[in-house]
């Protein structure tokens, strides 16, 4: 099954690579944006199934969406971490095939996936708010001004040693902080906590 993925983070890219990848019969293809996902359209389509990241740039909203299904015929769904229900539920009026919350877990996305290649809708929406629970100044007053700059270093893809010398702690310090942001977020790991922070655009 051939994916393309369009995100321009490349820590929620190669995440999301990372689940897809697990599977025998996927081919992935990723695109940083929507001009690129365009060029990957034409250059390595037909696809599958189009994942297109909701705040990338060229998208202009929902405008992308559109225009991606206006030069193919293959499912096409939204992905995000912080969109209100209103533009889930406008995306999927616009006949997005579904709507992707980027915590999702390998396994349900990898279902999510093979689902809307089926020619059917996924749409969790239950699970999306009408407000915006991730947006940057939520995320931030969860957390301490050290938690945040910590956080900093896990978006940019440092290791806790790194995060350490650069903020002058001990790495077990760092460790803790790092323990402390994930409960407060609810992210499951230090790669959900900096893909919950990047999609929410704190950094």
């Amino acid at each position: 099954m051939k994916v393309l993925l369009a995100d321009d983070h490349a820590l929620i890219r190669d995440t999301l690579v990372a689940y897809l990848s697990n599977e025998d019969d996927f081919q992935v293809t990723t695109a940083e944006d929507l001009p690129a996902a365009v060029v990957q359209l034409a250059k390595a389509g037909p696809f599958h199934v189009i994942l297109l990241d909701y705040a990338m740039p060229g998208m202009d909203g929902l405008e992308g969406l559109a225009k991606m299904r206006e030069l193919t015929d293959a499912p096409v769904a939204i992905m995000s971490g912080a969109a209100t229900r209103r533009i889930a539920d406008e995306a999927l009026a616009m006949g997005a095939a579904g709507f992707v919350p980027k915590t999702i877990g390998a396994k349900a996305l990898i279902h999510a996936v093979r689902y809307m290649a089926a020619g059917e809708t996924f749409a969790p929406v239950q699970l999306l708010n009408d407000s915006v629970p991730n947006a940057p100044e939520v995320l931030a007053d969860k957390l301490t001004e050290r938690e945040r700059e910590v956080l900093e270093g896990l978006c940019r893809g440092l290791a806790n040693k790194e995060i350490a010398r650069d903020l002058g702690l001990q790495e077990v310090t760092v460790k803790l902080h790092v323990k402390n942001l994930c409960r407060k977020l609810e992210a499951k790991n230090r790669t959900q906590a900096a893909l919950l922070a990047r999609d929410a655009g704190m950094y």
